[in-house]
């Protein structure tokens, strides 16, 4: 097989983790070095100056000796079978980097005969391009579960951030669906990664030039839509990985039906994306707004709320607490108000110190005031004309499309371009920015 088809199919194979991430570290080529890695963003994102970057996103082998049920490249599946030698792929990296095609490498891995064995192979892709090339570009490696920690820690000098991908959210969904893992082969090495990146940082303040472990961190990935697992169960997971092994981010990712299986939605079901997207909005209130996953939902509220993100919904749902007073409220209340992200929390607390803000004076500094109008007062007044109740809150939060919608019992549409659903810019800043 020749190295094109290898990577035609390798690529494809590899379209299923998801990565679109920040690379999380800054690092400049050193004299005799190629590439740097930049922590504005990489792989599919857009940076803060507009660029967009890219990652070379592939597998160093789709086959595989396990047998996930969800998994296209699992054991029992007849699909074409291909692996790159280390020094095919760094060949290939180095070269799409020099064509300007790509900036960074995102490698993993089907686990080829077992998973020391794999990882070996994953090491020296790494090695050759740190070592001979002398590439000091972005790399984001997976981490193998069950591979030596030795392995592992000779994978993470070499990476600059590192993922163990938990795949489901419970132990009961791993025994039916991916019988050849566990939850504990699973967090082991994530805690072992963890433990890793902090003492290697803690080496670095007493040591300069002290080896750099993962220094962009670690994340994992969440199939939802595969298990009977609830929004509850799952946020809960995210927010206990967060504050055990100090993830950098959990992604989410909507299953995408591929094979025959009795123990899965058929192949007619359509992706649940709006259910990804409502955690992901939940994933930045637990990161950046201070919110905990039992606010946002709860035993009785397990399921999200397809017509309000989750920040919204937790608004209109706690009125007493609202409306608060731009000019004196701590930043922490002004992050729970609909309208205002970190970055406009920020500026209304820096503006406030030298004079009093009304709410055109709100507008200028980036509030979406057509949410926001509904939770806050400036210097003691709401916005003029306006009654706040919470059925006129809901009714503003909710587009007139959704409203129909709830009228006629259908189900909402994430892609909806018609009417008052229409795509706004505001939404496109939302999904760019994280802005709730």
């Amino acid at each position: 097989m020749d190295l094109f088809e290898k990577l035609k199919i390798l690529t494809d194979a590899a379209k299923y983790d998801v990565a679109c991430t920040s690379s999380g570290v800054d690092r400049k080529a050193q004299k005799g070095q190629i590439g740097s890695a930049a922590a504005c963003g990489i792989c599919h994102s857009f940076a803060g100056d507009g660029r967009c970057i890219s990652l070379l996103k592939v597998l160093m082998s789709n086959a595989c000796a396990y047998d996930c049920q969800y998994c296209i490249n699992r054991r029992s599946n007849d699909v074409p079978r291909a692996s790159f030698t280390p020094r095919e792929l760094a060949d290939l990296t180095i070269n799409f980097y020099r064509r300007n095609y790509i900036e960074g490498l995102f490698l993993s891995s089907g686990v080829l005969k077992n998973p020391d064995y794999t990882c070996e192979r994953m090491i020296e892709t790494l090695r050759v391009l740190r070592e001979e090339y002398h590439f000091a570009g972005y790399i984001h490696a997976k981490a193998i579960p069950g591979a030596d920690s030795a392995l592992l820690e000779r994978l993470g000098l070499l990476a600059d951030r590192m993922s163990v991908n938990i795949e489901l959210p419970s132990q009961q969904s791993l025994q039916l669906l991916a019988p050849d893992k566990s939850k504990v082969s699973i967090l082991r090495p994530m805690g072992f990664l963890s433990e890793k990146i902090a003492s290697s940082r803690t080496e670095l303040v007493k040591y300069r030039h002290a080896p750099h472990f993962a220094p962009a961190g670690q994340s994992t990935q969440m199939i939802i839509g595969a298990t009977p697992d609830t929004d509850y169960q799952i946020l809960n997971l995210t927010q206990g990985l967060y504050r055990k092994y100090k993830l950098k981010r959990v992604f989410f990712s909507a299953y995408i039906p591929m094979n025959e299986s009795a123990l899965l939605p058929a192949r007619d079901v359509k992706p649940p994306l709006l259910r990804e997207h409502r955690l992901y909005q939940a994933d930045w209130l637990l990161r950046f707004y201070g919110f905990t996953a039992g606010e946002i939902l709860d035993e009785r509220h397990q399921s999200f709320n397809p017509y309000l993100d989750p920040k919204c919904n937790w608004a209109v749902n706690h009125m007493e607490l609202f409306p608060v007073e731009v000019n004196r409220a701590p930043y922490e209340m002004l992050l729970r108000v609909p309208g205002i992200g970190v970055t406009s929390a920020k500026r209304i607390v820096r503006t406030r110190r030298v004079s009093k803000l009304d709410f055109s004076g709100l507008k200028k500094l980036g509030i979406v005031l057509k949410r926001a109008q509904y939770f806050i007062t400036c210097n003691g007044r709401v916005n003029e004309g306006l009654k706040i109740t919470e059925d006129a809150a809901l009714r503003s939060l909710i587009s007139n499309t959704a409203l129909d919608r709830i009228q006629k019992n259908q189900q909402l549409s994430l892609f909806d371009n018609s009417g008052a659903g229409r795509l706004t810019q505001e939404d496109v800043r939302k999904c760019l920015t994280g802005q709730l």
